[in-house]
């Protein structure tokens, strides 16, 4: 399969709105972590997240998005405009149907829709908005962006929670061989409001230490779950040959993909993390000793976390690669957060230099992993590996390269 380039880039996440603050955020370990205020958490287990501040759709975009669509369909527009304007890449400048959307979402619309149905049961069904039937759709992203930018080849959504960020990179590396010359791929996800929050309690995995600073800590000896967040990322990507025929900078190459899904806990059977991993580096081409870095998933979970640090090991030997979770400074952005994890095992590539996981400070023996902590750890990154594990039991993985 040809090298698929990255050309463009963009994030809205609670470490930042730019590539530059993000990236500053990772380096110095500022946690966008932090007491819920978007509502009163007062009633709730869990009461931190990681937040986007600031963020403003109304004036950024056109009116009828921000009427229409729901926070997540927003973030991603403001994401995908702002890799398309880093790309340099105009989709009315290629044929009609040359580029693609593919996204990828968790939950839809969830504030959307709690405010609707708050109309439905307060005051009746003539108070719903007609809006209501797109903007909690988990496609509403792709189409929004395809009918702002016009785009009219393929569009389509993958729904594999954490997973489906990376899972959408290699459906669009597909379409890029196969029908056209770019495609706008990411995901975003903003499901926190009483309705969302409540939903992801129900996983048992939500950690309900209020203490921002100590309340994600993956691989931690005291990790207790994970911390909700919302935000993500978008990428520009297209085939490397047509990428320098264009003069297009780029940020770095998507080498490998694989996919797999964990049996039912009750089976005994092992997770699908090590042959995925495995498949990845297969469909890369480079074998476990050329990777630099591994981007995990993190879960904060003790028994997640021991499964992922055993296949890891299984795959690079014992403490045989650096192993970070940035996501540590963010909480889990669900369909977010494999986008956002891409982008940041891109800016380490590009500057040489493995992120540290900020939470984190006691790493158990039994785990034998080089987890970089403290502080950033200056490395020359020729391949990266991202994990991402979904909700039910999605598992994906990709290989990236400068």
């Amino acid at each position: 399969m040809s090298t698929l380039a990255i050309t463009g880039m963009a994030v809205v996440a609670p470490t930042g709105q730019s590539l530059d603050q993000h990236w500053s955020s990772v380096l110095t370990g500022r946690s966008g972590i932090r007491p819920i205020s978007r509502f009163d958490p007062a009633s709730y287990p869990v009461r931190v997240a990681g937040q986007v501040e600031d963020y403003v759709a109304r004036g950024t975009m056109p009116s009828r998005f921000v009427r229409e669509t729901d926070r997540f369909t927003q973030m991603g527009l403001s994401a995908a405009q702002a890799a398309l304007q880093d790309a340099a890449l105009d989709p009315a400048e290629l044929p009609e149907y040359a580029v693609a959307v593919v996204t990828a979402s968790s939950s839809g619309g969830t504030e959307f829709g709690q405010k609707e149905m708050e109309r439905l049961y307060q005051h009746g069904p003539s108070w719903v908005s007609p809006y209501q039937s797109i903007a909690w759709f988990y496609a509403a992203t792709s189409g929004q962006i395809s009918i702002r930018h016009g785009t009219k080849g393929p569009a389509g959504v993958l729904c594999a929670e954490q997973a489906g960020g990376l899972d959408a990179v290699a459906l669009a590396r597909r379409l890029v061989r196969d029908e056209v010359k770019a495609a706008i791929v990411g995901g975003t996800d903003a499901s926190l409001c009483p309705y969302g929050l409540t939903a992801q309690l129900t996983s048992g995995r939500l950690s309900t230490v209020n203490e921002p600073e100590h309340a994600y800590r993956p691989f931690d000896a005291s990790a207790a779950g994970y911390v909700p967040g919302e935000g993500g990322a978008m990428l520009i990507v297209e085939p490397a040959a047509e990428a320098r025929r264009r003069g297009a900078r780029i940020h770095g190459t998507v080498l490998g993909h694989a996919a797999g899904f964990d049996p039912a806990p009750w089976t005994g059977r092992p997770s699908a993390l090590r042959r995925t991993m495995e498949r990845a580096l297969d469909d890369a081409g480079i074998g476990p000793r050329d990777v630099d870095v591994v981007f995990a998933d993190g879960m904060a979970v003790p028994a997640d976390d021991a499964d992922e640090a055993r296949a890891i090991g299984e795959v690079f030997g014992g403490g045989g690669v650096p192993v970070t979770v940035p996501k540590a400074l963010t909480g889990r952005l669900h369909a977010g957060g494999g986008g956002l994890d891409l982008v940041t095992a891109v800016l380490a590539i590009r500057h040489g230099c493995v992120p540290h996981t900020a939470a984190t400070t006691t790493v158990p023996d039994s785990y034998d992993l080089d987890l970089v902590l403290n502080e950033p750890r200056p490395r020359a990154v020729r391949h990266a590996v991202v994990l991402a594990r979904g909700h039910g039991g999605f598992v994906s993985a990709v290989v990236l390269g400068a």
